[in-house]
């Protein structure tokens, strides 16, 4: 047997290195997928909260955007305000008690990281939209564009650009927090090192392991996000270049 703590770490890194890197696929799956469609949805959820009534709108409508905009806030506080823990047992077990609907693990772990994620997401990119000055929206309006037009055109791929710090926290952020999603039994990287720890009760050395996958993917997709938010600034200085008549 091992009798040092790096002995240690090597045996269980050759005999079980197929659960680490299994689990790590799953565990970037999970936060990768997850990630995406809680920008989408937060996305969605950003402009519609973000549509101006107008004084000459129908009663009808004011009252159908009231009660959307209600629905739509109430799913932030509530998703950004209990633990994703809870909304995971909550849903998975909730759904399959009640529902009688027995989710693929993968699709629930996906779903439940996708919906947390648009809660958080809605909030950063209605700040991003309201930090554009608000004269380019009238410039655009003044044009005839509609609002869909205005932020698809104009505001959205400028708040983008001013919320990717926080886009990019937010996955680092699921890369970790998918960690939780072992008590529905996802076999992430956090369950995979309690499977592999269990053999020989070295739960220390094992969780080490862990810890350093953790950060390796944490510190990669921090370069990677802060690489692409230079490629998104352009380049640091601009030749003016006049073209003679």
């Amino acid at each position: 047997m091992p009798q040092s703590f790096f002995d240690w770490v090597i045996l269980l890194l050759k005999e079980y290195y197929p659960l680490f890197i299994r689990g790590t696929l799953i565990t970037l799956t999970v936060a990768i997928t997850g990630t995406i469609i809680g920008f989408i949805i937060g996305l969605g959820v950003a402009i519609v909260r973000t549509i101006p009534l107008h004084e000459n709108d129908t009663k009808i409508k004011k009252i159908l955007f009231k009660i959307i905009k209600f629905i739509l806030v109430a799913y932030i506080e509530i998703f950004r305000g209990t633990p994703m823990i809870v909304q995971a047992m909550v849903i998975y077990y909730g759904a399959l008690q009640y529902l009688k609907l027995d989710m693929p693990i993968l699709f629930a772990a996906i779903f439940i990281i996708s919906i947390n994620t648009g809660a958080y997401m809605a909030e950063i990119i209605r700040g991003g939209i309201v930090s554009i000055d608000v004269g380019q929206t009238e410039g655009s309006q003044s044009i005839g564009m509609t609002h869909w037009q205005t932020m698809v055109h104009i505001i959205i791929p400028q708040a983008v650009r001013n919320i990717m710090p926080a886009v990019g926290n937010e996955f680092v952020i699921n890369i970790k927090d998918s960690s939780v999603l072992n008590v529905i039994s996802v076999a992430e990287l956090f369950f995979m090192t309690k499977s592999a720890a269990g053999t020989y009760l070295r739960y220390f050395e094992v969780f080490f392991i862990t810890a350093i996958i953790y950060f390796v993917l944490t510190f990669t997709v921090t370069r990677i996000l802060k690489f692409l938010e230079k490629k998104m600034d352009g380049p640091s200085s601009y030749t003016m270049v006049r073209k003679e008549v």
